[in-house]
């Protein structure tokens, strides 16, 4: 799934993308060099071929050997979907290549967006008209593969004079913009991650990548959330093969919740490829929303399993320290927006409305 050398790369790399050790510029690079960012997508737009779900295993791959890296490779990926589904041809023309490449790093930016589009909270980017276009203020709170060598940015803006909220691309270079330092995350650490701040910056239609949010977001919404569940499998799997080099012998009693808990997994894994290709999880987001809660719990359960497996050898440094990133990384899991206090009050909405 992943070439020799970009595996090697990602193990030798992962404490240190996690702990914040590692130049955050060289991963989006390691990435293209290896071609996931082109799997899934048409070769004549540049891409490798394969479908949503190619996509989705080899980020899920990627996630297996660091969820830093994986976080970058969905940001970026995200953003690359969002031009794919944008009616502006010409601006897809003129980014899409450079992003392929890794040489311009993708930024989704509609983690807001998302909850907007659920009714959790406003948009946090308004916008006035100023021709030929128009005259934003608003900050992204937390935006992932914000590479300081260059960024472009998905944003949903919501007009100060009221009407429908639409949906831009920003590039790093706007006058106005300014990209806070990293936060300061538990982990992570080498995934570029900031806040966005925007004062009076102007911007052309050229950048529009849709005139109405409520139309494009649910339409990217499964890509968006289908292909973040590519952290949660890569890492769920990953806990799972440590376990089982220990099912036999001492520790046999723990062979019959891992052969359950590996089922249970790729039964949802599969869940989520179908829907993703049969276009189910556009009318009915509810569903999938089911199998991202699904998946989170499989990590949580596959972290713990590890836990139990390694005993207390997973709690000394010198051998433990694979565990330790895991167990870091399966706690951004849920909280990953939408967190799943969010979709879990999304569906209880949803069943209200329906009742």
């Amino acid at each position: 799934m992943l070439s020799a050398q970009l595996s090697e790369w990602l193990d030798a790399q992962a404490q240190a993308l996690d702990q914040g050790q590692c130049d955050p510029q060289q991963v989006l690079g390691q990435l293209a060099a290896a071609g996931v960012l082109r799997v899934g997508i048409d070769p004549a737009q540049g891409g490798s071929g394969g479908d949503l779900a190619d996509a989705l295993e080899v980020m899920a791959a990627v996630a297996s050997h660091s969820l830093a890296a994986a976080f970058v490779c969905w940001g970026q990926r995200a953003f690359i979907e969002y031009l794919l589904h944008s009616p502006n041809t010409a601006l897809r023309e003129r980014l899409l290549p450079s992003l392929l490449s890794g040489e311009l790093a993708g930024a989704t930016g509609l983690s807001n967006a998302m909850k907007f589009l659920s009714g959790i909270e406003a948009l946090q980017v308004r916008a006035r008209d100023q021709a030929p276009g128009w005259n934003l203020n608003g900050r992204l709170h937390w935006v992932t593969n914000l590479r300081k060598s260059g960024f472009v940015v998905a944003a949903a803006i919501e007009h100060e004079e009221g009407g429908t909220p639409f949906v831009l691309a920003l590039a790093d270079t706007l006058p106005g913009l300014q990209r806070s330092e990293d936060l300061q995350l538990m982990g992570l650490q080498s995934s570029n991650t900031a806040a966005i701040d925007l004062h009076q910056v102007q911007v052309s239609p050229d950048w529009l990548l849709h005139e109405d949010a409520r139309v494009f977001l649910p339409a990217v919404r499964p890509a968006f959330l289908g292909l973040q569940c590519a952290l949660a499998i890569g890492l769920a799997r990953r806990a799972l093969a440590e376990v089982e080099p220990h099912v036999q012998g001492a520790r046999s009693i723990l062979l019959e919740p891992w052969q359950e808990q590996r089922q249970q997994l790729e039964q949802s894994v599969a869940e989520l490829k179908s829907g993703l290709l049969d276009g189910r999880f556009l009318t009915q987001p509810g569903a999938l929303f089911r199998v991202r809660i699904a998946l989170a719990e499989a990590t949580a359960n596959a972290v713990q399993l590890e836990l139990q497996a390694s005993g207390g050898k997973a709690y000394l440094c010198e051998h433990g320290s694979g565990f330790a990133r895991r167990w870091r990384e399966s706690a951004f899991v849920p909280i990953v927006t939408p967190s799943l206090v969010q979709l879990r009050a999304e569906l209880q909405r949803q069943a209200r409305s329906a009742a």
